[in-house]
């Protein structure tokens, strides 16, 4: 559970953020002090064909409360914003914030006290909203709630002047339609009466400093109104198909059985302070926060044959699932947390769709056709199916459903496939795209501009080359590999390793992508080497959120990540801070210092501000990426998988 008690003013509240997924790709996701700033807001946001195809069905609810009827001074709990304005003005009455299986927000309104709590139903496109108000005995209280929706593809906006929205209500419920979109509204003893309205122009802060259309038009069909004496209580749910009256308890119930058996944290060597064997069987509350937030990301998609199944929803609020977030994540999001069945079917569909030696990247968020457009993402399945063989002890079925994918890479690795990606057989390393791909991690591409070109050789892809030749035993070419990496590769102690090498020309801009040299199971580089490579990433790159793209030095460094697309683009891979790359950097700080009791000890002082700045930001979370310069402000994806992922998977190595 996570509490903020501290309100009276927006700021910071406004850029904290929470968000409940539902298992299938949808969500529910604001502000903590309940203003909409970004158009992925919502209180329902539905996956019509899990975990894609994401619409915004019910953007908000206006509040109204009306005390001892007294309908000249109408007492508002919900806020927007309009430009500059902000109305109404419901923070001021805000005074506690918490977020567990629901997030609940605490009012007084002039001595009557709300409780609003939100409820994301699990694995259903349904969200239960209840109200519990309590006032001195013998006061009416009249709650009047208004729901406004768009109804909308989830990445788009609504303009009033294209909406087509036909309204029917009864009693206790009501819908709104629009084509073959539909959300469905039902109370438990609130009325619903009908009375259409626009309101126009609201504004996602968020959306103004992405440079993107920041304002929306959104209808209300009309009010749901509970009227009660002293105290008492109602519920409103909304969903994409007629929902009923639901058992809130029970849904609750529900979500929570969905979390995975808590993962034991098991410290790789014992330090002054750290826990003792036997207290380490039992989970801390930062294990037991980040195996929370790594479920919010693990998520139903059909296999190929139609039967259920699970995939990886790279990031929140806009992310779906890709190849290459879904490897890197599998180990802390399923591994660590015990979920090796579901680890296994994950790997199982990717390796169905090997295909020239690569599994894809993506899937269609329509057609759900795979696409094949990265050249690390079927390396890093190598690791993390062979991560699975290594935890799981399953090796029937790594050997039967796994190992022959992994061979089909290797071999369309090295005889070459799609993007140029093939062995070079003079020097045995991989080579891959041209000026106009972007087949690496560090891919932002806007008008037709490749922001990092890497375009030749890459260090993280041969380091992972070559960690994926010894996995599978082929140390003979793994030794060719070897000799090749480290007469290509390396510069020298205090620069460490080139970042991307081809026929004329060797960048030697110091970038992270050198770790994967020292931190994957096995390292084409000398201990030395490693060490060195440690310590220039360490020196140049660390923050306390993670590692930089880009030393500050560099001409090329961006310190700050914010404008349109393109200044965002800019920024993305030269100096933004990504979280994720605090995984492999302690990786490798560990293996060149023996996992000694100094270095376990360094390795958690290290860990620790990531797993602090799930307090703020989006709370329960950690972001996608942050900005180089000092604060170091969240930005990006609010929550992202492989984020938590690598926080979580060291978090539980180094015993937290």
């Amino acid at each position: 559970m996570y509490s903020i008690e501290t309100f009276g003013e927006l700021n910071p509240y406004l850029s904290f953020e929470w968000l409940l997924a539902n298992g299938s790709g949808g969500f529910a996701s604001s502000t903590v002090v309940g203003c909409n700033t970004r158009r992925y807001h919502g209180l329902l946001i539905a996956a019509t064909t899990p975990p894609v195809g994401r619409v915004m069905a019910l953007n908000r609810l206006g509040e109204l409360l009306i005390v001892d009827g007294k309908a000249d001074q109408i007492l508002r709990t919900s806020i927007s914003q309009f430009h500059q304005t902000f109305f109404p003005r419901g923070e001021q009455y805000l005074r506690r914030f918490e977020l567990g299986e629901v997030a609940t927000f605490h009012f007084d309104v002039e001595g009557v006290r709300i409780v609003k709590e939100v409820l994301a139903v699990w694995q259903r496109n349904i969200v239960g909203v209840r109200y519990t108000l309590e006032a001195e005995p013998g006061r009416s209280l009249q709650l009047q709630l208004l729901p406004f929706v768009s109804l909308r593809d989830f990445h788009g906006l609504r303009s009033a002047s294209n909406a087509y929205f036909q309204v029917a209500g009864n009693g206790r419920s009501a819908s709104v339609t629009e084509g073959d979109l539909a959300v469905h509204f039902q109370s438990d003893a609130a009325d619903f009466q009908e009375k259409k309205d626009w309101w126009y122009r609201q504004t996602y802060a968020m959306e103004t400093e992405r440079g993107q259309d920041d304002t929306e038009d959104l209808f209300n069909l009309g009010s749901f109104t509970y009227q009660t004496t002293g105290k008492g209580q109602v519920t409103i749910w909304a969903g994409l198909e007629p929902t009923g009256l639901l058992d809130w308890n029970a849904e609750v119930a529900r979500r929570q059985q969905s979390l995975p058996h808590k993962p034991e944290a098991e410290a790789v060597g014992e330090a002054p302070g750290s826990p003792s064997s036997s207290a380490s069987a039992t989970p801390s509350r930062a294990i037991n926060r980040l195996t929370r937030a790594a479920a919010d990301f693990i998520v139903q998609r059909k296999q190929p044959d139609g039967s259920p199944g699970f995939t990886v929803i790279a990031g929140y609020p806009w992310f779906a699932d890709w190849g290459r977030d879904t490897m890197i994540s599998l180990p802390g999001l399923f591994l660590t947390t015990g979920r090796f069945a579901e680890a296994l079917q994950v790997l199982s569909v990717f390796a169905q769709y090997v295909s020239e030696g690569m599994i894809p990247n993506r899937f269609d968020d329509y057609s759900n056709e795979p696409h094949y457009n990265t050249v690390d993402a079927s390396l890093w399945f190598i690791h993390a199916a062979y991560e699975y063989l290594r935890l799981s002890h399953d090796k029937k079925t790594f050997e039967s459903k796994l190992l022959p994918a992994c061979r089909s890479i290797i071999e369309g690795y090295k005889t070459g496939t799609r993007f140029k990606i093939a062995m070079d057989p003079a020097d045995f390393l991989i080579s891959a795209g041209d000026e106009s791909t972007q087949l690496t991690w560090m891919d932002a591409k806007c008008n037709g501009i490749a922001f990092t070109p890497r375009q030749g050789k890459a260090v993280e892809i041969n380091a992972l080359w070559y960690n994926a030749l010894k996995l599978m035993g082929l140390d003979e070419l793994a030794a060719k590999v070897e000799t090749s990496f480290q007469k290509a590769f390396w510069i020298s102690p205090f620069r460490g390793c080139y970042d991307v090498v081809d026929d004329s020309h060797k960048d030697a801009q110091i970038r992270p992508n050198q770790i994967f040299a020292a931190s994957l199971p096995f390292s084409p580089l000398t201990m030395e080497q490693r060490k060195a490579v440690v310590e220039v990433v360490r020196r140049e790159l660390l923050t306390p959120v993670g590692l930089r793209t880009l030393a500050r030095q560099e001409p090329n460094y961006h310190g700050r990540y914010t404008g349109d697309q393109m200044n965002r683009d800019a920024a993305y891979h030269n100096g933004t801070v990504w979280p994720w790359l605090i995984g492999p950097f302690l990786d490798a700080y560990l293996r060149v210092n023996d996992r000694s009791r100094e270095a376990i000890l360094q390795g958690r002082i290290w860990l620790q501000p990531l797993i602090d700045s799930m307090e703020r930001g989006c709370i329960g979370q950690i972001a996608e990426i942050c900005e180089g310069d000092e604060p170091h402000r969240p930005v990006g994806c609010c929550a992202q998988a492989w984020s938590v992922a690598e926080v979580l998977r060291l978090a539980v190595e180094l015993g937290m």
